[in-house]
């Protein structure tokens, strides 16, 4: 057993480090709240671009007065090109429902195949303020909704956004396609780049990640940390962590072979060698070190030849401990019976079976439902709010 001065001095490193973690995180949350990039307007600035009243729901044909854009079925997402699959949709819609119940930003995502497929032979730039407007994204008074266009046979694409940003935010979009949509998208892994590029696009224009918006202030903190450290780099990053692993390993470490005292005379134990271990351990004991669970010491005192074994688990180990035994030799194997859904639980089966003695049981257990793809007041939005763009944001190609 440790010695109250070893308790109490680890207990101290321990608690200092979890109030300095707990500070830092809490600090840095407070300082990385999502930012407002748009103030409210009562005066909408001029568009460049005739507009209808309304937008038609038609994805494939031309709109009621003539004017040959894309319709919406979606407020989110509209992949008319294909390009995403379902759980890449799933995961989209559900940031942007994030992002519009954080901030109120209506952002939305629209691939087609070409833009001649609409009998459009203008810019892509006029091809995305056209719909923007259209569609009427964002909010009336803020003008602050974003399109993310993406033409796929045309090699084009663009992050439209509305007339509240101004010109202040078109070069960090440049920089967004440049770096996050158009390096996947060269590669043809439309699916990452887009969703890769709708995280930073969102980042660039509230300060966080659309995972982060609903966080509270400390987990908010140390995403940030953590992601901030993860742009450093693995290596970086791993020579960061490196005194945290030194800490906890030396703890371990001295734990397992700190000077102790014989219970029955009070001389000073020594330690045996791994090759005398398993001549003082039973068959259960040896086994767990044969599964590597649990790893044994063997001290003995060289006056009164009185023997301690110490158990050391390990921290890592795919056994548990049997119920029947003792020992940690129990594995376990999972068999899925009825997969969960949006709509109902589902159930496993767990069988376990004991390497030392052979106990053998099984249980059944509820799979919680699946997250629903979208959450909050912004899952239930069926429209935009009306906002309008003059042709702000940028483009690029690939």
């Amino acid at each position: 057993m440790l010695r109250k001065g070893e308790l109490r001095l680890i207990s101290l490193i321990v608690g200092g480090i979890l109030m300095a973690a707990l500070a830092i995180g809490y600090a840095v949350g407070l300082a990385v709240q999502p930012r407002v990039a748009v103030a409210p307007s009562e005066v909408r600035p001029p568009v460049d671009f005739a507009v209808s009243e309304a937008a038609t729901r038609d994805p494939i044909g031309l709109r009621s007065d003539g004017v040959p854009l894309a319709g919406y079925t979606d407020v989110y997402l509209n992949d008319y090109a294909n390009l995403l699959g379902p759980e890449a949709e799933t995961r989209l819609r559900a940031k942007m429902v994030r992002v519009y119940d954080a901030t109120g930003i209506e952002m939305t995502v629209l691939t087609i195949a070409r833009r001649a497929d609409y009998g459009f032979d203008g810019s892509n730039e006029a091809f995305a303020t056209g719909v923007f407007n259209d569609w009427g994204i964002g909010n009336a008074e803020r003008n602050d909704g974003v399109l993310v266009l993406v033409s796929h046979l045309d090699r084009e694409m663009r992050v439209e956004l509305g007339a509240g940003y101004g010109t202040e935010y078109n070069i960090a979009m440049r920089r967004v396609i440049d770096d996050y949509f158009l390096p996947h998208f060269r590669r043809d892994a439309y699916e990452w780049g887009i969703e890769h590029g709708v995280d930073e696009t969102v980042r660039a224009l509230t300060g966080l990640y659309p995972d982060d918006l609903e966080r509270g202030t400390l987990s908010r903190g140390w995403a940030w940390i953590w992601r901030s450290l993860w742009g450093l780099g693995e290596a970086a990053l791993a020579v960061l962590a490196l005194p945290g692993l030194a800490v906890a390993f030396g703890l371990r470490w001295y734990r397992r072979v700190r000077p102790r005292d014989c219970h029955a005379c009070g001389a000073a134990m020594r330690r045996q060698g791994e090759d005398v271990d398993d001549t003082h351990l039973d068959g259960g004991q040896r086994l767990e070190e044969y599964v590597r669970s649990v790893d044994y010491d063997v001290w003995e005192c060289p006056d009164c030849a009185a023997m301690q074994v110490t158990r050391h688990p390990a921290w890592m180990s795919k056994y548990g401990t049997c119920p029947h035994c003792n020992y940690r030799t129990l594995r376990s194997e999972t068999e899925v019976l009825e997969h969960a859904t949006t709509q109902k639980t589902g159930r496993k089966r767990i069988d376990y079976q004991c390497e030392h003695c052979d106990h053998r049981d099984s249980e059944v257990r509820t799979i919680p439902k699946r997250s629903k793809s979208s959450s909050g007041s912004g899952s239930g939005r069926s429209s935009f709010g009306g906002g309008r763009s003059s042709g702000g944001g940028a483009s690029g190609s690939w």
